[in-house]
């Protein structure tokens, strides 16, 4: 077994051990080397083979090195007793390899060797030692007991030597301290998952799961680059709700105080048990990223390992959805809690979740269903489904220009629906509206239920009684303003469609104004249509009106509520406060 890699480190008056992680950077305690400031830090790897070559350095000479990383330890048994020097060339050796976190806590406990350097041993000495159990003690150190009541103790000397595996030498921690009393033969060690917050690229060497090391560097990288924007701590990006958000509703309390946005990624990667928690996490924190190619990376990232969308069996492809929720904050009547997620038939993403004043919703929305068009799958059918407070229902989102570059509107570029919020929150009503579909599976084409403008509605309860049991789409002449008590009516029925022209007429004689037109022409074309299919049939209307110019087509300003709860997943409840 291959011991080349353990050195010894001298700094001033003290000298402890440390070990090689990279061919240029080893790690020891940061007492070790705590008069850096005055004394050069000297690293010797005695065990190293000579090189021949005059100019590299042979075996047990004395290399100079530099502090470049620090676990921020200031004495005693403070935390963060880490320190990564440098040295000035690389040395032609295998580094150390580490094992995961939990080899080192098996049962029964497996022998863990000590490689330290105490008085009368310059070229080291071995200590066995075994973990007392997984506790961490302080949050920070695993507390070590000899294996046997014979054999070399820790001692000064050992302070940064690596624990390592007897069967594999493979690393699980390093020694911080001894106890002071001979006759006690315990010790600390920091394990290697502690080791990897005070210094991050030791997470890409840590074995962790299905996620590689190159995905960790990755993450790394893209983290720093999140981190270095102001974005993410102006937007309320704490850490811990980070981990709130990627662990779910209800998470387990961390073991360890989360500081820091990597914090959060390696206590996923190294402790937590739920596997997806990382890819969440990436996904969510994409979202605070100002630029736009970090958040694609961050979502590539978040799609690594997550299960592949089923296959359609028959008929059409399924419907891949974008879904826009915007709802009240409770914060102001100028402040909404906006989010968007994409479905594509496996799982939904977070695309993004913020809350908003009324004038950062558009930039906001349209921004992200860029980002969501990602995460759909390629072979389902785009919806973007704009769920809306119901007096925002007649909001013109359909011509909302699709980006700054593209001043098409985003109802050309694919079909898009609204959907009432208070309907979509209704267990009652979501699960009518499950009923009905399945009735309207079984018939070919659905009844049209068409309410003209300046026809009175008639009783309220009546009208909705008689929408529930006789109409599967209900057409109105005039916008919703108009005709409130219709247009509520249908929604408490309810009906899965309801279509409507933004503007209608303007009033007068109704027997061939221009919310009768709309209505005659709206029958002529649904007639004989299956209802799964109107998303579509108003896209291909949109795309005609657009190219007849503006105005001249009848359903130049159409507006579709259209809901499958089959089709459009249940959005889950706001990880934000309301009010936060």
């Amino acid at each position: 077994m291959n011991a080349s890699w353990h050195a010894r480190i001298r700094c001033g008056r003290e000298s402890g051990a440390g070990f090689l992680v990279t061919d240029r950077h080893v790690v020891t305690c940061a007492h070790v080397v705590s008069a850096r400031a005055t004394e050069a830090v000297t690293v010797t790897f005695p065990q190293l083979a000579p090189d021949p070559s005059p100019s590299s350095s042979s075996r047990g000479c004395p290399m100079p090195a530099e502090v470049v990383a620090h676990g921020g330890w200031a004495g005693g048994l403070d935390p963060g007793d880490l320190a990564v020097l440098e040295l000035a060339e690389p040395v032609p050796v295998q580094p150390a390899e580490f094992a995961s976190p939990a080899e080192a806590y098996a049962d029964p406990p497996p022998r863990l060797l000590a490689y330290g350097f105490p008085k009368a041993y310059e070229e080291g000495v071995l200590a066995e030692y075994r973990a007392t159990g997984d506790q961490l003690i302080t949050q920070e150190w695993i507390q070590l007991e000899a294996w046997g009541q014979a054999g070399q103790t820790l001692a000064p000397g050992f302070s940064g030597a690596a624990v390592t595996l007897a069967h594999s030498g493979r690393v699980v921690g390093m020694v911080t301290s001894a106890a002071r009393n001979k006759e006690v033969r315990h010790g600390r060690m920091l394990p290697a998952q502690v080791m990897a917050h005070y210094w991050p690229r030791l997470g890409d060497l840590i074995p962790t799961g299905e996620f590689a090391a190159r995905d960790k560097e990755r993450l790394r990288t893209l983290i720093d680059a999140v981190g270095a924007q102001k974005s993410w701590r102006t937007a309320g990006c704490a850490p811990d709700r980070l981990y709130r958000d990627a662990v779910g509703p209800l998470p387990s309390p961390p073991a360890r105080r989360l500081k820091s946005l990597w914090d959060v990624a390696w206590y996923l990667l190294s402790e937590s048990q739920d596997t997806a928690a990382i890819g969440r996490f990436a996904t969510r924190l994409a979202d605070y990223c100002e630029d736009a190619g970090t958040r694609t990376a961050l979502r590539e990232l978040g799609r690594a390992g997550r299960p592949a969308a089923p296959a359609a069996v028959t008929g059409r492809p399924p419907w891949s959805p974008i879904l826009v929720e915007i709802a009240p904050s409770g914060a102001g009547e100028d402040r909404f809690l906006v989010e968007v997620s994409a479905y594509n038939g496996a799982h939904r993403v977070v695309i993004g979740q913020r809350p908003l004043t009324t004038r950062e919703v558009r930039p906001y929305v349209l921004e992200r269903i860029d980002d969501a068009y990602r995460e759909l799958d390629p072979d389902g059918r785009e919806l973007i489904a704009f769920i809306l407070p119901r007096k925002w229902l007649n909001t013109d989102v359909v011509h909302w220009q699709r980006s700054k570059d593209d001043h098409s509107p985003l109802g050309s570029f694919a079909p898009v629906v609204v959907v009432e919020l208070e309907r979509r929150r209704s267990g009652m009503l979501q699960h009518k509206l499950r009923r009905k579909w399945q009735e309207l599976d079984l018939r070919p084409d659905a009844r049209l239920h068409r309410i003209a403008c300046g026809v009175p509605p008639g009783d309220p309860v009546s009208l909705t009684i008689g929408l529930r049991r006789g109409a599967d789409l209900l057409g109105l002449g005039a916008p919703p303003g108009r005709v409130r008590e219709a247009f509520k009516a249908g929604l408490n029925a309810p009906v899965p469609a309801v279509i409507w022209p933004r503007s209608g007429c303007a009033g007068g004689p109704h027997d061939a104004c221009a919310g009768k037109e709309f209505l005659d022409r709206l029958a002529e074309r649904l007639a004989g249509l299956p209802p799964g299919e109107l998303p579509d049939v108003v896209y291909e209307l949109r795309l005609e009106a657009l190219g007849s110019g503006t105005g001249a087509h009848w359903a130049h300003d159409l507006s579709l509520l259209w809901e499958d709860p089959r089709a459009l997943p249940e959005t889950a409840p706001f990880l934000d406060s309301p009010v936060g």
